[in-house]
């Protein structure tokens, strides 16, 4: 009981809670960034244009298969340092934004993925008729085709949202301070005798953000389904 004691006066030193209001402030910019730009990517991979699909296929498969922490990496080096983009005076918001867009393009390539498998799922005869009574390309993709396919993926929606509130920790690679990843390295920096209540205390604390998102797909999927 006296090591408990001595490990959560020691933890009062830091904002656990701010930190990881921090992680979560950032899944929810980066993901709705994501969810955007992921709508683009998919509309443009089924467009009859051809360059556009091509434009689409070049743009996931890259972000794809490019690790995370090089995406933040050439935000916070190239994007930052040396094309010298701002958002404002304070570098914190700097690189506060650039981790939000960093997160966004690389989860975005995962999004349009998914809803790609959502709309396979639609019948093909569905687009065929909405081009039938003369909707053009966009007008049947965003009326007949998107909410379906939005309603079939909304699972492997959930696994990418549960993957970037997880990887929003490496968004300290940009510069961005006081998230989970490097307040637990300084607690850890000065406490390492409390290493495992550390590492405990910041993983449990993941599994209460995430058990809640991983529900709430499955119960959503399983509700919202296109019964065919």
């Amino acid at each position: 009981m006296d090591y408990l004691s001595r490990y959560w006066a020691f933890m009062a030193k830091y904002n656990v809670l701010n930190a990881f209001w921090v992680n979560i402030s950032l899944t929810l910019a980066a993901g709705a960034l994501a969810l955007i730009l992921g709508t683009i990517a998919v509309t443009m991979r089924i467009s009859p244009v051809s360059s556009l699909r091509l434009a689409s296929t070049f743009y996931v498969n890259v972000f794809r298969d490019i690790p995370l922490t090089v995406v933040m990496v050439i935000m916070a080096s190239v994007v930052w340092m040396q094309l010298n983009v701002s958002f404002s005076n304070d570098f914190h918001v700097d690189f506060y934004i650039l981790a939000i867009i960093g997160l966004g393009i690389y989860h975005s390539s995962f999004i349009a993925e998914a809803l790609r498998s959502g709309i396979n799922t639609v019948p093909v005869g569905q687009a065929e008729a909405a081009r039938g009574i003369g909707l053009t390309f966009l007008q049947s993709t965003r009326i007949v085709v998107l909410p379906q396919a939005f309603r079939g993926s909304i699972a492997p929606i959930g696994n990418t949202i549960i993957a970037l509130i997880k990887n929003t920790t490496v968004a300290s690679v940009t510069g961005v301070s006081n998230e989970t990843s490097s307040t637990m390295q300084a607690a850890i920096e000065m406490g390492p005798q409390f290493i495992f209540l550390i590492f405990l205390t910041f993983a449990l604390g993941y599994v209460i953000i995430v058990i809640p998102v991983g529900l709430l797909s499955t119960s959503l999927s399983r509700r919202l389904a296109v019964k065919r």
